[in-house]
């Protein structure tokens, strides 16, 4: 299929993108590194027309959720706006197959772990409310313009490819592994946001995804939306939380380095514990993570950081 991928030069974008060639299907990418704006409905009915897109998947958005408890308007403006404007430009243009990068972050602090997709939506920061209006917007699209799509409720994505070619660069980069790296690196101490959570070790347990594996959902998705599935929605993850003490502790044993961590204050917004139940993911779909234990994916990540130089 002919595929746009908005965000397509992001870290998560650019890994799906390259899965998605290496699976014979064409990529378009559609990215503000190149000046092009997913609030320019305009620009995008002309892409998706003069292209002759076949389906979209969605991951151009602003993501860094310490932002944007301190700036909501931009969050808003671009993610929820943006991702209406794309669907009104499929909707002129007639494509009708998205698949959309959404997060556990619109489930806030869970009522049960692992979290399931049905259970409270509740985000605790305006990040995962964004992601949460835009599966509103979806689900009105379907209704009234039959837009199909496949909902993806990232939890943690991490890890670099195993080539050690791509992997995660953001600026600034908000994400636990790479600073941690980034810390080992720069040989000096790192600073683990708030040591009193209800939680075994006092520090935030996530449920960490790995990049590769999370490109593969996409590409699943991507099967079953040509294959006619109906419009839902899926967790991706591996199932099993990670406190961020037990992520230094990885970061130690991978890099051969000890280094001084310091707690300090919580950061607004953080949910205490995060982990999915992907059983319908892997029983729908036939979704099966290889590489999201905790090893892999901090190997990857240290092999991407310290063999390209990308810190």
């Amino acid at each position: 299929m002919k595929v746009l991928v908005t965000g397509g030069r992001g870290y998560i974008g650019s890994i799906t993108a390259k899965s998605l060639e290496g699976k014979g299907h064409t990529v378009v990418i559609y990215d503000k590194k190149d000046g092009q704006d997913i609030r320019d409905q305009e620009l995008l009915k002309k892409t998706l027309r003069d292209e002759k897109i076949e389906a979209v998947m969605h991951f151009a958005a602003y993501i860094e959720m310490g932002e944007s408890m301190k700036n909501p308007y931009k969050y808003f403006e671009n993610n929820v706006f943006g991702s209406l404007s794309l669907l009104e430009a499929m909707t002129k243009v007639g494509v009708n197959k998205v698949i959309f990068s959404s997060t556990a972050g619109v489930y806030g602090n869970p009522v049960q772990v692992p979290i399931k997709e049905d259970d409270r939506k509740l985000p605790e920061n305006p990040y995962g409310e964004s992601k949460l209006m835009t599966e509103k917007l979806l689900e009105w699209y379907d209704k009234i313009h039959d837009i199909k799509y496949i909902t993806l409720r990232y939890f943690n994505a991490a890890g670099a490819t195993l080539d050690g070619t791509m992997g995660e660069n953001h600026e600034p980069e908000s994400h636990l592994i790479p600073n941690i790296i980034k810390a080992v690196v720069e040989k000096r101490g790192f600073k683990l946001f708030g040591g009193d959570y209800p939680t075994p070790d006092g520090t935030c347990v996530r449920d960490y995804i790995h990049v590769v594996d999370l490109a593969e959902a996409h590409i699943l998705a991507l099967k079953a939306l040509k294959d006619d599935h109906k419009s839902d929605v899926f967790n991706v993850g591996a199932g099993k939380g990670y406190s961020n003490k037990e992520v230094v502790e990885m970061v130690k044993a991978v890099s051969g380095e000890d280094f001084l961590v310091e707690i300090g204050s919580r950061r607004p917004g953080d949910a205490n514990e995060l982990v999915a139940d992907s059983s319908k993911l892997q029983k729908e779909l036939s979704f099966k993570p290889r590489y999201s234990d905790l090893k892999t994916i901090v190997e990857s990540a240290y092999k991407y950081h310290t063999s390209s130089g990308h810190l």
